[in-house]
């Protein structure tokens, strides 16, 4: 972020540029930083996106068991240890969704 407020900066600094050359030569100084944040907005989004489908997948089961008569106290202990499990299988995702997101912020530079 600091070095595109710095190449930003040169910009608006170059006297002879006219309003639209400052403007484009900003843009261009603004693209990293625009690439970085939707690689970083996109690996979260995903994250959360499987967070989801698997907490509406405990959600399911957990209908169907009261529906085929199980006790809700029952159902509550699974529903419980369902999403205990999709919390526990996301946690263990992060270390290789950093990684990947690292290795596209490296890729920008």
């Amino acid at each position: 972020q600091g070095a595109m407020f710095r190449c930003s900066a040169r910009c608006c600094e170059d006297a002879a540029a006219s309003m639209q050359e400052v403007q484009r030569c900003i843009e261009r100084c603004h693209a990293p930083l625009a690439q970085a944040q939707a690689i970083v907005t996109s690996e979260l989004e995903h994250f959360q996106d499987r967070l989801s489908r698997c907490t509406l997948h405990c959600n399911d089961k957990a209908r169907d068991a009261l529906d085929a008569g199980g006790s809700e106290a029952k159902v509550r202990g699974q529903l419980d240890a369902c999403l205990a499990t999709c919390g526990e299988d996301n946690l263990r995702l992060i270390p290789a969704m950093a990684k990947k997101m690292q290795d596209s912020l490296a890729a920008l530079k």
